[in-house]
């Protein structure tokens, strides 16, 4: 073990900081370590400070994560605390995703103080969203319903909410449950029905690929089945990755030694959507996430992944 506190980098929201502090508890327990040998730094990344806009239209996922990980490569930090949905499928040479916690609820939840679920919405209802994936899937269900941009953290878009700025919002089960929020959940949507976003609900450690001492630290907290199930999904989400503006879901289930990934890609509109399924053996779990991404590809043929 090292001699100077482990720092822990992570952007600066509640739900950042109570996923950085699982990581820290985690490897306090498994190492039998004091609070004080772990440093939380948190950096403020060019995501948090763009508020006006959709993140896609000013460079899309790595938004969130560019400023972590200079500060890792510069060795500022040791380790950074990401959720596994904001990665970019391409990390900079000599980083990694190193470690998975175990995955938490994978599904959306839905809220609203006027319904009990999507399809309860009074026709016309404004619901709030962010997310491409979820406007693109609100849309495919209920076509009359309004769906408008909804920046801000998990604390700004209740607040929005329970101004009456939106009928509804959708955000991951994940966060509500890690912030104890989870009264705030008024349904879930069942991933039959919505799948949900690449990585959703997966607290993921990228390190230094040379950092050996790190690595072995990491590895006490690491949960394989999580890695197995993210080593599809990104796969599937790299082979598709032509454009940030497309919507895209992807699942994958480990059982029996098996891994299963479904997944959707949509037009932005919900007007049209492809989906594909496959499995395979655990130690082909990115095999089965590309042969979904390339059956997907041949599905929606030219110009689907064109920017819209």
């Amino acid at each position: 073990m090292q001699s100077n506190p482990l720092r822990i980098g992570t952007r600066g929201s509640a739900l950042a900081l109570a996923q950085a502090h699982e990581t820290r508890d985690r490897l306090m327990a498994a190492h039998k370590l004091p609070e004080e040998a772990f440093e939380v730094v948190v950096i403020k990344t060019s995501g948090d400070k763009i508020q006006d806009r959709p993140l896609w239209e000013v460079g899309g996922k790595g938004l969130f994560t560019k400023e972590i990980e200079e500060a890792l490569l510069d060795r500022r930090i040791d380790i950074a605390v990401h959720s596994s949905k904001d990665m970019p499928t391409v990390l900079p040479e000599g980083l990694a995703l190193t470690a998975f916690l175990p995955r938490e609820d994978v599904r959306d939840a839905f809220l609203s103080p006027k319904a009990k679920t999507l399809t309860d919405l009074p026709q016309g209802a404004v619901v709030g969203s962010s997310s491409l994936r979820r406007q693109a899937m609100i849309k495919r269900l209920r076509p009359d319903i309004d769906v408008v941009m909804y920046r801000g953290n998990l604390q700004t878009r209740l607040r929005k909410l329970a101004e009456g700025e939106v009928d509804a919002t959708l955000l991951a089960a994940a966060g509500l449950r890690r912030l104890g929020l989870e009264h705030e959940i008024t349904s879930l949507l069942e991933v039959g029905e919505f799948l949900p976003a690449v990585g959703q609900g997966a607290i993921t450690i990228e390190s230094r690929v040379n950092d050996t001492a790190t690595l072995e630290e990491l590895a006490a907290i690491h949960d394989r089945e999580t890695q197995i199930r993210l080593d599809a999904e990104r796969a599937f989400l790299a082979v598709l990755d032509g454009s940030c503006r497309t919507p895209i879901g992807g699942l994958a289930t480990v059982s029996g030694g098996m891994v299963h990934l479904s997944g959707i890609v949509l037009k932005p509109d919900g007007s049209e959507a492809h989906e594909a399924a496959d499995s395979g053996p655990v130690t082909q779990a990115a095999e089965v996430g590309r042969s979904v991404g390339r059956m997907l590809k041949d599905r929606m043929g030219p110009g689907f992944l064109a920017d819209h």
